[in-house]
């Protein structure tokens, strides 16, 4: 199914730029599952327009009335991976979309398993991007860390590559199925080992399990995380992009959260309209 424009997050900063782009006239699609942390904000007393308090939820489900409207395709589904290949393709559970424009707009990545060494060996061993790093362990014994959907892509990119892959759940039950070739382990991880690099994973009850890479695959996957894969030019857990939005990919745009700064939903609705201006400049300067 093709678009113009395939906006990933059904927020603020999602909504947004649908409404801009769908009122230029460009066949726009927006992919989400739920409120995000808009669904934990009670009551919001200090965004412009409510005389009265309105929950997250509900300032959510406004804006997607709105979005359907004026004629977004709104598509309620879990988005598993992006490629790029001189235009978008863009991979869900349930199905697959082309578009030459994308706005990442899912939110910030907010999971940090709190597993002693994580960080420390980011770049040494862990991983956040199977297509971007199985090259580097191929034959070697690897793992991923995470227990649904997200994960079981993950791991699926690295079984043609990798020697080995095991599921780390961290003591949570699968709730995706995986292939016979994927060897679960359900412990609860205490700790990451190695000395320069990662060399293996300790667990609670005292075992270990030697592995040369983890891949952290938790949840679903984020705007970052997306961008990371791509190749679009990251800064932690933050989407770098220019004054227009664009990321470091042409017509891979990111609004809200995801790019930093203020976690304000003023700051998203804006981000949002600006990454739809540009992506209505980049179109039309496409055809001429």
């Amino acid at each position: 199914m093709m678009a113009d424009v395939i906006i990933l997050g059904n927020g603020p900063a999602g909504i947004s730029a649908a409404a801009y782009t769908a009122r230029a006239g460009l066949e726009t699609m927006v992919i989400g599952r739920d409120s995000g942390a808009l669904s934990k904000a009670g009551e919001i007393e200090n965004y412009y327009g409510f005389p009265t308090p309105i929950s997250g939820e509900q300032l959510v489900h406004n804006g997607i009335d709105q979005a359907v409207r004026l004629g977004v395709s709104m598509i309620s589904d879990e988005v598993l991976g992006i490629t790029y290949d001189g235009e978008y393709t863009v991979e869900t559970k349930l199905e697959t979309y082309r578009a030459p424009c994308v706005i990442l707009a899912t939110g910030a990545s907010r999971k940090a398993p709190r597993i002693e060494g994580l960080s420390g060996f980011e770049g040494k061993g862990v991983s956040y991007c199977a297509v971007c790093d199985a090259f580097f362990y191929r034959g070697k014994s690897v793992a991923v860390l995470g227990s649904g959907d997200y994960a079981l892509h993950e791991a699926n990119e690295l079984l043609p590559v990798v020697g080995s892959v095991t599921l780390l759940t961290n003591g949570r039950e699968p709730s995706a199925q995986f292939p016979e070739q994927i060897r679960v382990n359900k412990k609860e991880i205490a700790a990451l080992r190695g000395d320069i690099v990662l060399e293996s994973v300790a667990f609670r009850d005292g075992s270990t399990q030697p592995i040369s890479g983890l891949f952290v695959a938790i949840g679903v996957a984020s705007s970052t995380d997306f961008a990371r894969t791509m190749g679009a030019e990251t800064d932690g857990n933050r989407i770098v992009v220019d004054d227009r939005m664009q990321t470091s990919i042409p017509g891979l745009y990111a609004a809200g959260d995801c790019t930093g700064g203020m976690f304000q939903i003023s700051k998203a609705v804006y981000d949002g309209a600006k990454s739809a201006t540009s992506v209505i400049q980049y179109l039309r300067s496409r055809k001429k």
